[in-house]
């Protein structure tokens, strides 16, 4: 099986193990972060969540970088759920890393605005305030980046950030990870960065472990590149990297790649 390789732009690493996954990306992460503090002063940085990142986020904060020049964003947050509850990215974000490693400023999507239009708007004012350097993301069972699901996901989307309502799938995989004591308890509709406004990151960072993501990885390096697989669109960045594991990366085995 091949280690590593390139799939169009995109260039795809297999780790041994998750925690391994999660070591190599944390690496990269930091000696990008290190080089682009050194040439500007300052990054800008996208994180992803949900359990594919838990392994690399240990990783990350334990790593030697100058958060204190880091702005900090993120990719999604759910409509109608509190900056507290435990399903919230924005908590999990909190407790995980930031509160830990204390960022120069963090700005987070707030699902529970009084105005969802507004929080839309302003959040995306802040997007725009300087070129992101780096967007670290993962990839949905379902094929989705962030909350672009198949079906929401335009590859050529005017928005910068948008209101979606979240398929079946994606709601599904939320449950299954223990998120929500119920599927009818996944909110419905969530906030989420376009996918022009990832692809826009001068550096794309994918962490993908674990078997029950390999169909969706494998469509993402070998389907049709369409917004009906939206994670396709990664292989036409020029600075992209997919980090699998041997579990994520299992269907090129059986496709004797």
């Amino acid at each position: 099986m091949l280690e590593n390789w390139f799939e169009g732009d995109l260039k795809i690493q297999v780790a041994d193990s998750p925690k391994q996954l999660g070591a190599n990306a944390a690496s990269h992460l930091e000696k990008l972060l290190k080089s682009i503090i050194k040439n500007k002063g300052e990054a800008r940085l996208i994180l992803a969540t949900g359990t594919s990142q838990f392994d690399f986020l240990e990783e990350l904060k334990e790593k030697d970088i100058e958060w204190d020049k880091i702005t900090v964003f993120h990719l999604d947050e759910y409509i109608g759920l509190t900056s507290d509850h435990p399903a919230s990215f924005r908590n999990y974000l909190k407790t995980r890393i930031l509160d830990i490693v204390k960022p120069k400023r963090v700005n987070l999507l707030d699902g529970d605005a009084h105005s969802i239009n507004h929080e839309i708007e302003e959040y995306s004012s802040l997007l725009k305030e300087k070129p992101i350097d780096i967007a670290c993301v993962g990839i949905g069972e379902n094929g989705h980046l962030a909350f672009n699901d198949p079906g929401v996901a335009d590859f050529n989307d005017s928005n910068t950030v948008k209101r979606v309502e979240l398929d079946k799938a994606c709601r599904q995989q939320q449950f299954n990870e223990g998120w929500f004591p119920s599927l009818d308890a996944v909110p419905k509709e969530a906030l989420t960065l376009t996918i022009p406004a990832i692809m826009s990151a001068n550096f794309i960072s994918c962490v993908v472990p674990e078997l029950r993501k390999a169909k969706a990885v494998y469509n993402a390096v070998k389907g049709k590149i369409t917004d009906q697989n939206p994670a396709s669109i990664l292989r036409k960045h020029q600075n992209s990297i997919l980090f699998l594991d041997r579990d994520s990366a299992s269907f090129f085995n059986k496709n004797n790649l």
